[in-house]
């Protein structure tokens, strides 16, 4: 019995160490394969890793390549980066100035409007319209060229054929002495009505037609009154001047044949820019005839010029005949104390009565330039025109005898 359990002990711990072994080993069989796997593992992600690496290694030369080639467009993206905020700061600036000026403009348009309607209230008076066409009829004159007081009167004092007193407001001087009447109180009240805010196209067509029969009314009143008559020398027509193109052009549009109608009644209407055209032309016509008085007293200092050359050309003529009939005197004079007197001293000096010669006389033979200018000549006889020196033809000095005689 103990040797049969102590078999069976011994063949137990057999076993216990043959399972251990047999453990063991599967152990380390397993260890073994888990740690081929892993190394299996390890070494594919280490080809992996290794692959990567050369693909990051050839990335980073790609990448290092690019760079080097957008460097100069990283440039300029900074550059336009840094000019896109220059231009945003200036922008802001700008919006600043411009919202400044446009309350300045608000602030204007808001002074202007209480002006122009403190001006339309001016010129709802009678007076101050006139006033008003007197001033702009006057500023068209001068722009014009001509001058108050010279080339046009204000508000002169004329009297008519029928005794009536007739006053324009202006007198425009024409050249040749003659004369052209100007007006300067065209009706605008209804057109300055026409021209409130607030208005239907009825009422403000009402308003321009009203303006236009008004202007129609002043042209017959113009007509009846007739400055031209009163005038020396008109044309026989007056000027009825409107202060603005604008009152002119509703009037017009308003009444078509309003023009007609003014010019069958000797009236003439002129807006500014019409009457400019009309006083320019007659400014030109003053400068034409300064020029023509220029020249006629031109011509009449040439024609006094002309006639004192030739009175001049006579004193010269006598002057050059004095000088040679004082030549031809001499010469005579000369030849007469040789041929008389001398020889009786040069006889005495042969005798040794005396012992110094008298110096030899020469005779005069330049004569006096005679004139050639036809402006001279004309003014002269034929026998002065050209004076000649006479010598004797057988080459004496003058006195009749020679010198050696």
């Amino acid at each position: 019995m103990g040797t049969t359990a102590l078999l069976i002990i011994v063949v137990a711990l057999l076993a216990l160490g043959l399972g251990a072994t047999a453990g063991w080993t599967l152990a380390q069989l397993r260890a073994t394969a888990a740690y081929g796997a892993r190394t299996a593992a390890a070494e594919a992600e280490r080809d992996v890793l290794r692959e990567r690496v050369v693909d990051l290694e050839a990335s980073l030369g790609e990448t290092s390549e690019t760079a080097a080639l957008l460097a100069p467009l990283r440039a300029s993206l900074d550059t336009v980066a840094r000019q896109v905020h220059d231009l945003e700061r200036d922008r802001g600036d700008q919006f600043a100035r411009v919202a400044t000026e446009l309350s300045r403009v608000r602030t204007s348009t808001t002074e202007l409007g209480e002006r122009t309607a403190t001006l339309v209230g001016s010129l709802q008076a009678s007076s101050v319209r006139g006033a008003w066409g007197e001033v702009q009829l006057r500023r068209v004159l001068e722009l014009s060229g001509l001058l108050a007081r010279c080339d046009f009167d204000e508000q002169p004092t004329l009297a008519a054929s029928d005794g009536r007193r007739l006053r324009p407001d202006v007198v425009v001087h024409l050249p040749g002495g003659k004369h052209l009447a100007v007006d300067a109180k065209a009706p605008m009240s209804s057109f300055l009505a026409a021209q409130a805010e607030g208005l239907d196209d009825a009422e403000r067509r009402r308003l321009l037609g009203a303006h236009a029969k008004a202007l129609r009314g002043h042209v017959d009143t113009l007509a009846e009154r007739g400055y031209w008559a009163a005038l020396d020398v008109s044309p026989e027509m007056v000027v009825c001047f409107v202060p603005t193109e604008a009152m002119l052009t509703a009037a017009l549009a308003a009444a078509p044949g309003l023009h007609e109608h003014a010019m069958r009644r000797r009236v003439v209407l002129a807006s500014p820019a019409t009457l400019f055209a009309l006083v320019r032309t007659v400014a030109f016509a003053w400068q034409q005839e300064a020029l023509a008085g220029n020249a006629r007293e031109l011509l009449a200092v040439g024609r006094e010029l002309h006639d004192r050359l030739g009175q001049l050309g006579r004193h010269t003529a006598a002057l050059g005949g004095a000088l040679r009939r004082s030549v031809e005197s001499y010469n005579a004079f000369v030849g007469s104390l040789e041929s008389r007197v001398l020889v009786s001293s040069r006889r005495m000096q042969e005798l040794g009565l005396v012992g110094e010669s008298h110096p030899v006389l020469e005779p005069v033979t330049s004569a006096p330039r005679p004139l050639t200018a036809l402006e001279l000549l004309e003014a002269l006889e034929p026998d002065v025109a050209r004076p000649e020196l006479e010598l004797p033809a057988d080459g004496t000095t003058g006195g009749g005898e020679s010198r050696t005689a």
